[in-house]
């Protein structure tokens, strides 16, 4: 009856702990709290206004001095009596301008190369075609870094975006013609990702580490995503462990800050430093404080909290606490670590039941305190080294990309348009972080010359 009893509590407890879980106190997205959830932001108020702040350059529309064209509108007649003012000299001129797409069209050029033959060698000699022109007939650069455009980083269906195109241009065109013209852009830009590939494999700073599950041809893969504050890489693989981190070939060979989630495949390399995102801690320690209203979680909160506001007013030149700082901050750490443990005691295996294999079940407030102990330093790394950030939000950003895309455009249908979309993602959001706009870049990748950062140019077409 005991026995009974017991699993019943259990399976409520896990229950109730499912139900009281959100995008505020753990890692579930906030598209899965519902319109009825109200979760509490980890930001605190700036107490600054909301819109553009002092400083801010701002997009406000301005006139020019040169416009395109210009339209007169002359006074010919008084408004009030009807008088002829067909000779009467304006006073003054009031002006109005306003900005306009140009009527959309499609421009066909025609590429005419001579055949010519001989007369001293009788042998036939044809001009040669511009870079590119290579078929009787096909499209241009522009139209087609559109069609990528539209799929890759604004994430629209091949469906909807051959509409569009038939829309703006009043040129019907095929979805095989917009994968084609995706397949040619991976093509042209794969030196550039591999150029990423080796920055990141050869970088001493740090980098950010994560990776979220998609479907290819309806199979669970992962999309695994390496990134700094300047470049990005994407690769895919049909694991998500040790196995995809050593095939995909960085994170074994890393010799920076590796910055992640805690995953458990991460630490399996000795030889990296790693950083833990403390944006997952203070989730979780979020969800024992509401669920078990425990006071340890409040306080490690709160005292990590602390830290990062500590190191937010440091001086700019400051890169580390200072030692007196840092054996406060961790005595206090300690402690409640300590305060943490004793209030969740070591479960011990219930004798009334089998015996199974492994570890005894612990209490989840328990499991976060043990895990706070064993990773202290990877915890804290951001206060000894303030080029480690308190969080992995840089990945996150990132991979929001690909659950966009997964949640406007479904499933990848194969695995070869898969791994295009992650060079092409590489090379736009690598292209972003140094400034440049997205159309501009696609454009010179289909013309032979992709955009190459200032960061990567000593290492460009590198061997990895």
């Amino acid at each position: 009856m005991l026995q009974n009893y017991n699993t019943i509590a259990e399976r409520i407890q896990k229950l109730e702990d499912q139900i009281a879980k959100n995008s505020g106190n753990s890692g579930k997205p906030p598209s899965s709290d519902g319109l009825n959830k109200k979760t509490q932001s980890l930001r605190h108020r700036s107490g600054k206004k909301s819109g553009g702040q002092p400083g801010h350059p701002g997009n406000t529309l301005k006139a020019v001095k040169h416009p395109d064209y210009l339209e007169r509108h002359d006074v010919r007649y008084c408004e009030h009596c009807q008088a002829n003012l067909e000779n009467v000299e304006a006073k003054k001129f009031e002006k109005r301008q306003v900005f306009d797409v140009p009527q959309n069209q499609i421009e066909v050029t025609e590429h005419i190369a001579e055949v010519k033959d001989c007369p001293t060698c009788h042998q036939t000699t044809t001009g040669i075609f511009p870079l590119g022109v290579r078929q009787p007939v096909q499209y241009g650069e522009r139209i087609k870094a559109q069609m990528v455009y539209f799929i890759q980083q604004d994430h629209i269906p091949l469906e909807r975006t051959a509409e569009i195109i038939e829309d703006l241009y009043g040129q019907p065109i095929s979805e095989g013609t917009i994968v084609e013209a995706c397949n040619e852009m991976s093509h042209q830009v794969e030196p550039v990702v591999e150029a990423i590939k080796s920055e990141l494999k050869k970088t001493i700073g740090t980098a950010h580490f994560d990776e979220t599950g998609g479907r290819i041809t309806g199979k669970l893969w992962w999309f695994h995503v390496v990134c700094t504050g300047l470049i990005t890489f994407y690769a895919i693989h049909s694991k998500r462990g040790s196995k995809a981190l050593n095939e995909i070939g960085i994170f074994p060979v890393f010799k920076g800050t590796a910055v992640h989630d805690a995953y458990c495949s991460y630490f399996q390399y000795d030889a990296v430093r790693n950083a833990l995102c403390n944006a997952h801690h203070l989730r979780d320690l979020i969800f024992i404080e509401e669920q078990y209203h425990q006071v340890w979680a409040s306080d490690m909160k709160k005292l990590l909290l602390e830290i990062k506001e500590t190191i937010e007013a440091s001086p700019p030149e400051q890169m580390s606490l200072r030692p007196d700082q840092i054996a406060d901050f961790e005595t206090r750490y300690d402690a409640i670590i300590e305060t943490g443990l004793q209030a969740n005691p070591l479960a011990e295996p219930d004798a009334t039941l089998p015996k199974k294999r492994g570890k005894t079940k612990q209490h989840p407030a328990r499991n976060q305190a043990e895990q706070l102990k064993h990773r202290k330093r990877e915890t804290l790394a951001f206060m000894v080294d303030f080029k480690v950030p308190f969080d992995n939000n840089q990945a996150e950003r990132d991979l929001r990309m690909i659950k966009l895309k997964q949640k406007v455009s479904g499933c990848f249908r194969s695995e070869d348009g898969a791994k295009a979309f992650c060079n092409i993602r590489s090379y736009i959001s690598t292209s972003r972080k140094n400034g440049q706009k997205v159309l501009n870049v696609l454009q010179l990748a289909l013309a032979g010359t992709p955009y190459v950062p200032p960061i990567l140019q000593d290492r460009f077409c590198q061997p990895a």
